[in-house]
């Protein structure tokens, strides 16, 4: 990926679901940052499973 393609995403959260998160990671041999990113696509499948693929135009008017 192109560093101009990498958007940052600024997240808050308790410290204890931050320390759960980071034994999980470590666990599944995977950065916190690695490991938020795999439940994002995760999540991401999951949905276009259920509701279809989400498309650039889907994107561009704002649906998603």
């Amino acid at each position: 990926m192109a560093k101009k393609d990498i958007k940052h995403v600024g997240l808050r959260v308790d410290v204890r679901v931050h320390q759960k998160l980071a034994y999980i990671a470590d666990y599944e041999g995977r950065t916190l940052n690695g490991q938020v990113y795999y439940l994002i696509q995760n999540c991401i499948r999951q949905f276009e499973r259920e509701h279809g693929p989400i498309t650039g135009a889907d994107i561009e008017d704002g649906r998603a």
